[in-house]
C-alpha cells in the first residue's frame, strides 16, 4: 500500500513539474557568430602555432607571413629620401651664399647712392651693382622652385613607404574577435597569398538560436524581449537558459522544410533569433526550443 501510494506522489510530481515547463513556442538550432580570416600578402608563413580548439583574443596575433622583401623595399626608398634630402641641403647652402653677396652688394649700393649725390660716381655704377642683385634674387627664386619640386619627390617617397608599413603590418595576420580557432586551413612553413583563407573563428561566448514563428505568435514577440530557451540534458530532462530576441523578421517566408513536416512546408512564418549566453554547453549545431 505503502509502495503504490509513493508511485503515484512521484506521478503527481513529474505531472505537475511537466506541467509548468509548457509546450515549445518554436524550434531552430544554434548558430555562432564564425568569420573566416584571410591572409592579405603574399609569402611563406614563418609563424603559425595556434592549434585547433585555441581560445584568441581580438587582436591577438595569428600568424605572421614573411616579410624581407618590403623590408628590402623599404631600404631602398629610405637610400633614396637621403639622396634627395641631400640635394635639397645644397640648394639650402648656394640660397645663403646668394643671400650673403646681396647684402656685401647692399652696402655698395648705399655707398655708390651716396656718391652720386656729390658727383663722385657714376649712374652705371650704381646699375651695375642693382643689376646684380637682381641675378641673384632670380637665382634663389630658381632654387626655390627646385626645393618645391623635390618636396614632391619626398611625399612620394614618403607615400610609397606609408604603403610599405602597411603591408608590413599585413603579414601580422590578427583576430578580429575574440572567439575559438574551429578550422585551421594552412600551415607553418607554406607559402600563402593574398585572399587564401588560413582559419575560421567562431565567438562560442554567445549563441543564437534562429526559430520560425506563425504569424499568430508574432504579435507578442518583440526584439529585446527575454524569454526562455531550453535545450536537452539527457533523454528525458531539459536545461533552461535564459535567452533575448534580437532580430524579428519582417518578411514572411516558406517554412523550412528541414524544420517542419511536408505538409506544414506552405505555412508562411517569420524568422527570429535569440541570442543565448553561452555556459559552454551549448555547440553550433545543436536543437534548441523557445518558449516566449
Amino acid at each position: 500500500m505503502k509502495t503504490g501510494l509513493m508511485i503515484l506522489t512521484v506521478f503527481i510530481i513529474l505531472t505537475a513539474c511537466r506541467d509548468k515547463t509548457g509546450e515549445a513556442d518554436a524550434f531552430g538550432t544554434f548558430e555562432a557568430t564564425e568569420v573566416t580570416v584571410s591572409s592579405e600578402t603574399n609569402g611563406r608563413i614563418l609563424s603559425f602555432p595556434l592549434t585547433e580548439g585555441t581560445e584568441i583574443a581580438k587582436g591577438a596575433e595569428i600568424a605572421l607571413i614573411d616579410t624581407m622583401l618590403y623590408h628590402l623595399q623599404k631600404g631602398e626608398i629610405d637610400a633614396g629620401m637621403r639622396s634627395v634630402s641631400t640635394r635639397i641641403g645644397s640648394i639650402d647652402a648656394q640660397n645663403d651664399i646668394s643671400n650673403q653677396q646681396i647684402a656685401n652688394i647692399d652696402v655698395n649700393i648705399n655707398r655708390i647712392a651716396n656718391m652720386l649725390k656729390d658727383d663722385a660716381a657714376t649712374k652705371k655704377q650704381y646699375d651695375d651693382l642693382t643689376g646684380q642683385v637682381a641675378v641673384l634674387e632670380k637665382q634663389i627664386n630658381a632654387n626655390n622652385i627646385q626645393k618645391v619640386s623635390i618636396a614632391a619627390e619626398l611625399a612620394l617617397f614618403e607615400s610609397k613607404k606609408a604603403t610599405l608599413n602597411e603591408q608590413m603590418l599585413r603579414c601580422r595576420v590578427k583576430s578580429p574577435l575574440q572567439g575559438t580557432i574551429i578550422e585551421k586551413y594552412a600551415e607553418e612553413g607554406e607559402t600563402t597569398a593574398a585572399g587564401r583563407p588560413l582559419v575560421r573563428i567562431a565567438d562560442l561566448s554567445l549563441m543564437k538560436l534562429k526559430v520560425y514563428v506563425s504569424g499568430a505568435q508574432l504579435g507578442n514577440i518583440r526584439i529585446g524581449q527575454n524569454c526562455a530557451v531550453r535545450i536537452d540534458q539527457g533523454r528525458k530532462e531539459y536545461k533552461s537558459l535564459a535567452g533575448t530576441i534580437s532580430y524579428v523578421s519582417g518578411k514572411a517566408e516558406f517554412t523550412p522544410k528541414i524544420i517542419q513536416t511536408k505538409e506544414e512546408r506552405v505555412t508562411l512564418v517569420y524568422a527570429v533569433t535569440i541570442e543565448v549566453k553561452n555556459d559552454g554547453t551549448i555547440k553550433s549545431g545543436m536543437p534548441g526550443e523557445a518558449i516566449f
